[in-house]
């Protein structure tokens, strides 16, 4: 027997297409008439259970044979027959291109006594980074683009040294995971040293400016390409010494193996965190005191059921993110002396919502998911709880980050008609100012988004927003794009889309469910669409798209 069951965790359907979706005028086309390509049925099936199930397109699945690449080919002439005869393609594809030919920017960040950030012109294919000079005026640093004539060549990673003196940056060739490492000063932009290669999903962790740690698989014979990816081990590299020469610091607790290891240094410098996992949820946590070179590392907690992650280092004491007896994490603070989970103290205590949490400037930042939409929250290591941060509406927000000792912090804002934008906050006073606002080429004050919550088979309440023009008629005619998720643990939030733009100024309804199985309110949730209970992914979509018909958004 051979059969494969699909596991489906990203769903997507139009609904209501009997309505005709033209950018200008209401022009109507004639249905045109199409011969489609004959789909041969081949007499096979399978005995499951006792019952016959019969699999006439079988043959489709062998996507290398010639009858199905003519298949294909026939499919795609009829296809394109049809798309090639719409009236409004061309313009529709003129739209986008407008919607997408805008300036992009990333919020500005300081290394040393610099300040950097990236740009892209609009349709780049890699965003290039720019440096702000001291006098206000900008300068283009590093421009991926040029790293290959190909282009093939992309930046993968940007590490500069606490002072900002040196930087170390990663590339990635064709699209490897496979990486190689290039050091260079950060003012003369001369290369340090050898290129490091062999490199696979690493952190780089700078011990102050004479080199740092990396991690790595074992580099067997033959082609990096095919090397097994199942022992991670953490390297240190001393700048101006050849990569043959760097040693391993950590290989796994008493020789066993760990597939995914990353290292980071706090702020003081003083201390080396090292996560350890073999999957990618649940790892390890150790410790190491860089004040001598005897101190061991010490494993502060073993438990790979559940995720671990040090915030921050203020002196001796550790700030740890984890859901460890928290299923929606909590921030619990130790002694880097003895910081076993049994001397753990809460100090963000695990609430009904999921938690994340950043630093910079001083303070702290619990980012909470509520109903799907961000919850910010500014704390401050001896007075607790400070304020929640105003944002500009319902939507996303992103960023609270800097090193500690930053005077600036910044934060992107978006949601599905809010276009990206970036703001400057204030840790003191709890102000945000606008600090540059998206160039595309689009009235956000033309449409609704809105959250409404709606009620499952099984009676569960989820939450679903939608998006359309200001004034649409519910007269169930209505084109609707109904998206969800539900799986991975992975949280659908609003964030906007210039091609989901020109889907909306053509009169379409955009609609997202936040569906089990992702992580929109927490571990619960996602284990409510996973293994056998995945149906209520499937049940809670459903119910979604007769929502939709009832209320007459469309049919």
């Amino acid at each position: 027997m051979n059969m494969t069951l699909p596991s489906i965790t990203s769903i997507a359907v139009v609904i209501g297409i009997t309505s005709a979706c033209s950018p200008s005028e209401d022009k109507r086309t004639q249905p045109m008439k199409i011969a489609y390509p004959e789909t041969p049925q081949i007499d096979v099936a399978d005995t499951l259970y006792g019952e016959v199930i019969p699999d006439p397109f079988r043959w489709l699945e062998d996507d290398l044979s010639e009858e199905t690449a003519l298949w294909v080919k026939a499919q795609n002439e009829v296809t394109f027959s049809y798309l090639e005869n719409i009236p409004y393609r061309s313009s529709l594809r003129k739209r986008l291109a407008e919607l997408n030919d805008y300036e992009k920017i990333s919020a500005p960040f300081k290394r040393g006594a610099n300040t950097y950030y990236f740009r892209n012109d609009g349709l780049q294919n890699q965003s290039v980074l720019y440096k702000i000079l001291d006098n206000g005026k900008e300068e283009m640093y590093l421009d991926p683009n040029t790293f290959s004539e190909e282009g093939t060549t992309s930046l993968a990673g940007l590490h500069f040294t606490r002072d900002g003196a040196i930087l170390a940056y990663q590339i990635s060739e064709g699209g490897s995971d496979w990486r190689k490492i290039i050091v260079i000063d950060a003012e003369t932009k001369e290369q340090i040293g050898d290129t490091l290669t062999g490199i696979k999903f690493s952190n780089v962790a700078w011990w102050g400016n004479k080199g740092f740690f990396y991690s790595t698989y074992e580099r067997g014979e033959g082609s990096e390409l095919s090397a097994k990816t199942e022992r991670h081990r953490l390297f240190y590299h001393e700048l101006g010494t050849p990569q043959s020469e760097d040693k391993v610091v950590f290989d796994g607790p008493n020789g066993e193996s760990r597939r995914y290891v990353s290292a980071s240094i706090a702020e003081n410098g003083r201390y080396l965190t090292v996560t350890a996992a073999n999957s990618t949820s649940g790892n390890e946590l150790y410790i190491k005191d860089l004040s001598s070179d005897k101190n061991p590392f010490v494993r502060i907690i073993d438990n790979m059921d559940n995720n671990h992650s040090v915030v921050h280092i203020d002196i001796d004491t550790v700030y740890i993110l984890t859901n460890l007896d928290a299923p929606n994490r909590r921030l619990v603070r130790v002694e880097a002396k003895n910081a076993g989970p049994e001397n753990w103290v809460d100090f963000i205590t695990e609430s009904d919502m999921p938690l994340n949490v950043s630093s910079g400037a001083g303070k702290l930042f619990a980012s909470y998911l509520k109903d799907a939409t961000s919850q910010i929250i500014q704390y401050d290591l001896k007075e607790g709880k400070e304020w929640e941060v105003e944002l500009p509406t319902v939507g996303t927000a992103g960023g609270f980050s800097a090193r500690w000792d930053d005077e600036q912090i910044y934060y992107t804002f978006t949601n599905y008609v809010y276009p990206s934008t970036i703001f400057k906050y204030d840790v003191n006073s709890g102000e945000s100012k606008l600090y540059r606002k998206s160039d595309v080429l689009f009235d956000p004050e033309a449409f609704e988004s809105k959250q409404i919550f709606y009620t499952s088979k099984d009676g569960t309440r989820i939450p679903m927003i939608m998006t359309y023009k200001q004034g649409i008629a519910l007269d169930g005619n209505n084109p609707t794009i109904l998206y969800g998720y539900g799986g991975f643990n992975i949280s659908l939030t609003p964030s906007f889309n210039t091609n989901i733009i020109a889907w909306l100024e053509n009169g379409g309804v955009y609609a997202v469910a936040n569906i089990r199985g992702g992580g929109e309110y927490g571990r619960a949730w996602h284990d409510a669409g996973i293994r056998t209970s995945k149906q209520n992914v499937f049940d809670d979509f459903i119910a979604a798209a007769e929502y939709l018909i009832d209320e007459g958004y469309t049919n």
